[in-house]
């Protein structure tokens, strides 16, 4: 491995570090302590060592064979907020939920980040959103390392947002992005947060081992909030109507609160989850013929068999 002034550690176990738990260990995770850290090592790297960006883990489910290559996560260097010209600039490992609090505070509307899940990075990458509010609608811009470490600023162009996905390459590294909302009184957001949050207690498993969502909407865009909102294409409503709500696998299950998150209800494995996963998949399949889509991310290798 290429000389660092980070932290470079051999057989680091995923589980410790995922939302679900679960998760076989990384060949090496570095940890940069900076932008050039980061570059240099990607540089110096050999291009056949794969590469995999891990933000907090809040949307994955890690295999229980582990990640083969380097996985890189990003730290405390990665987590600064700054306000600016009526924008906020945030590093790639900086929560949503701050981001989203740090600009109710300088009047910059970005609430719809606040009950999200993760960081900044995860968030661009996959054009995180709730409430009918996308990070397309407030992106200005990105810098990022890609595998080869050359560092670049990219535009919406570039990212081609769409609903839950980007043409980002897996192996390019977002360092930081910089985001802008409407304008609005610092109380108003607060308020606005305040409500969401309750709402979002009072219907999905905050206090159990999640990993947010487990599939996208067939219908192809985010929960609104307003009354009108249709739940026809909905992923719950799909999986609610194939009598799926409260499924189990081994220590897996669908939540009996919110039917489209996957819960690690004690001691599953990550086949267990991703089993019950696939076969929610299945089972909605041949109920509707819809074929629904994972959003969370699932990597690695499974466990070896027993001989």
């Amino acid at each position: 491995m290429p000389p660092v002034r980070g932290t470079l550690t051999r057989g680091k176990a995923l589980c410790d570090l995922t939302w679900l738990r679960v998760g076989g260990p990384a060949d090496w995770l570095f940890q940069p302590a900076d932008t050039d850290d980061l570059a240099d090592f990607l540089r110096a790297l050999p291009a056949d060592v794969p590469v995999f960006p891990m933000g907090v883990g809040s949307n994955l489910i890690v295999r229980d064979g582990g990640l083969r290559g380097v996985v890189i996560r990003l730290g405390r260097g990665f987590n600064g907020i700054s306000v600016a010209d009526g924008c906020v600039t945030a590093g790639a490992a900086a929560l949503d939920a701050h981001v989203a609090r740090r600009a109710a505070a300088a009047g910059i509307d970005l609430t719809f980040l606040r009950t999200i899940p993760g960081a900044i990075g995860g968030a661009v990458r996959m054009n995180a959103g709730c409430y009918g509010r996308y990070v397309s609608d407030a992106f200005v811009s990105a810098r990022a390392v890609t595998r080869a470490g050359q560092v670049v600023t990219l535009s919406a162009d570039d990212l081609a947002f769409r609903y839950r996905e980007t043409d980002l390459a897996p192996d390019t590294v977002i360092v930081e992005a910089t985001l802008q909302g409407p304008a609005a009184d610092p109380a108003v957001l607060e308020a606005v947060m305040a409500e969401q949050l309750a709402k979002r207690d009072a219907t999905q498993p905050t206090k159990e081992r999640s990993a947010g969502s487990t599939f996208r909407n067939p219908a192809g865009f985010s929960s609104t909030g307003r009354a009108d909102d249709s739940h026809d294409l909905k992923a719950w409503k799909l999986i609610d109507d194939a009598g799926l709500r409260g499924a189990r696998q081994g220590g897996a299950q669908m939540s009996e609160k919110h039917s489209n998150f996957l819960i690690n209800a004690g001691g599953a494995t990550a086949a267990d989850l991703e089993g019950l996963g696939e076969e929610v998949r299945k089972r909605v399949f041949q109920e509707t013929g819809i074929r629904l889509e994972w959003e969370i991310m699932r990597v690695g290798e499974p466990a070896p068999k027993d001989d």
